[in-house]
């Protein structure tokens, strides 16, 4: 019973702290709807805003490479190139 009330304490303490979550947005240009369609599928969208000060053009290209060929994102040829022109151009190249 103690370990019951324990749980549910803690679900109740973590409830104010999921509602205060806030949708990210990520820059409005174009391809952004691939970013957001592909990306997101697997991973939250604040990775791409909490490591833009770290990133290049070559470092966005292997990220998004990573992600299809280590990871096995599915994400098209045409779509990986959307989605590197936009990571190099709006979050740093």
């Amino acid at each position: 019973m103690r370990t019951f009330m324990l749980a549910l304490l803690a679900a109740a303490l973590a409830l104010p702290a999921l509602a205060d979550e806030s949708q990210i947005k990520l820059k409005d240009a174009p391809g952004r709807d691939k970013v957001e369609g592909n990306c997101a599928a697997c991973h939250s969208l604040d990775y791409i805003q909490m490591n833009s000060p770290f990133m290049n053009a070559t470092t966005w290209d292997a990220e998004v490479n990573k992600m299809i060929k280590a990871l096995g994102a599915p994400i098209s040829d045409d779509d990986a190139k959307v989605i590197k022109e936009y990571l190099i151009k709006n979050y740093g190249g």
